[in-house]
């Protein structure tokens, strides 16, 4: 690895930590550069997990010291993610690239479309004021829901925390700045089994997974600092942003 890739790929991981942590979407931006680099897609897959593993704890990390902790709902909701993250880890078929980039395009931009609609009740409550919503709607929902995301997450990864928005901001009337600092945190949790795995086949190249964690890292402590203090507001813009670009992407239109 030269140092233009080495510096390539540090990039991508600031673009893709600060992009995860707001909205979703990054591995869209990581995978490609790791694959760039020559490793098989499969290895690709692996190591980009261990720098996502690095983002989400120095990111969970932020969220607590800025005085947002979704501990106790990110560990009841890992419980069912992690068994759907070993199941969906364990899969060896692999989803037909033009079918997978299609679909997840018209996922994200149906979730955008829904996320930006205002809830009745709840959009003038701001997360840490009397009166928002702590706990999430739906428990008994969300552990399935959270299963099925850990089998995707699993999987594939790219794109899982715009089904978490999903769950937990629409499903479950969480505000976003809570919601991002909870699918954090079970992406995290669930993320060591999975990386697990691919450690045990012998999918992951250390040195640019190292390099891709110290980008992600930065960008998880660039993009939880941006939520916490800019608000609902700012995220659904980056998260709107966000979502077109990699829905354009995806479906090829440019």
């Amino acid at each position: 690895m030269t140092l233009y890739q080495a510096l390539l790929l540090f990039l991508a991981g600031v673009g893709a930590g600060f992009v995860n942590v707001s909205a979703g979407g990054g591995s869209l931006l990581t995978l490609p550069a790791l694959i760039f680099l020559g490793l098989p897609t499969a290895v690709a897959n692996g190591t980009n997990r261990l720098a996502i593993l690095i983002q989400c704890g120095v990111s969970t990390g932020t969220f607590r010291r800025l005085g947002h902790d979704g501990l106790k709902l990110g560990l009841r909701l890992s419980v069912t993610a992690i068994a759907g993250a070993v199941l969906g880890s364990l899969v060896a078929v692999d989803t037909p690239d033009a079918v997978f980039r299609v679909v997840l395009s018209l996922v994200m931009v149906l979730a955008l479309i829904v996320i930006l609609v205002r809830r009745k009740g709840k959009a003038g409550c701001p997360p840490d004021q009397p009166g928002a919503q702590t706990g999430v709607g739906h428990p008994r929902l969300q552990l399935l829901l959270f299963f099925l995301i850990g089998l995707y997450g699993g999987f594939i990864q790219a794109g899982v925390g715009y089904l978490q928005i999903f769950a937990l901001y629409i499903v479950g009337g969480l505000s976003l700045v809570r919601t991002n600092c909870v699918k954090i945190m079970v992406t995290g949790i669930y993320l060591i089994p999975s990386l697990a795995v691919f450690i045990a086949d012998g999918k992951i190249a250390w040195l640019p997974a190292l390099v891709l964690a110290l980008g992600a890292g930065t960008g998880g402590w660039l993009g939880t600092t941006f939520a916490v203090r800019k608000g609902e507001v700012w995220i659904k813009a980056v998260l709107a942003l966000a979502v077109l670009a990699m829905a354009g992407r995806l479906a090829g239109i440019y």
